[in-house]
């Protein structure tokens, strides 16, 4: 099965603030510009999947109509009380501990990292029942890359590691392309 995950477009927050599960939305014009060429490179037909939270949702429901799923296993990291902080008024104690325990330790009393590759390594496994060829999930980039690493045969806590040792940037609106097996 052949994988389309899209992140979502920029979320109406200022720039610096931690924002990870806090449901956000998009601007509706800067979305409805990126859409013609999100489309564009997206197979038509294929079954759209997408993290209910707005940011994401509102981009699903233009790509999938009605037919959308929303799963709350596509979700970003909850950062407990974190959410909604600039990160330079966080704790400095408490992004160090992070820092010394990336996949375990949970940011602001919310969840691990290798909580939430818990949860969307069951999403994986859901969508390889599938019968489709290739699925459309829209969603962020922390699940665009513990999706990658599963992809690549990882079980939760390898791609908890792996996702917070190797972080790598996903752009607002890209497309990352995966196979799975």
């Amino acid at each position: 099965m052949r994988l389309y995950l899209v992140r979502h477009l920029a979320p109406q927050v200022a720039s610096g603030v931690c924002y990870g599960g806090t449901d956000l939305a998009v601007d509706p014009d800067l979305q409805a510009l990126a859409l013609p060429a999100l489309r564009a490179t997206l197979p038509a037909g294929a079954p759209v999947f997408s993290s209910p939270l707005r940011r994401c949702a509102g981009l699903a429901a233009a790509i999938g109509g009605a037919a959308v799923r929303y799963d709350a296993r596509l979700a970003e990291l909850d950062f407990g009380d974190w959410e909604m902080r600039r990160w330079d008024d966080i704790d400095r104690a408490g992004i160090d501990a992070w820092a010394a325990d990336m996949a375990c330790y949970r940011p602001g009393g919310g969840e691990s990292v290798v909580d939430m590759a818990q949860r969307v390594s069951a999403f994986y496994a859901d969508c390889m029942h599938g019968q489709a060829p290739c699925a459309i999930v829209i969603c962020h980039a922390g699940t665009i890359r513990l999706l990658s690493a599963r992809a690549r045969g990882l079980d939760p806590e390898a791609m908890a590691l792996e996702a917070a040792q190797h972080p790598h940037a996903i752009a607002y609106g890209e497309t990352v392309i995966i196979d799975c097996v």
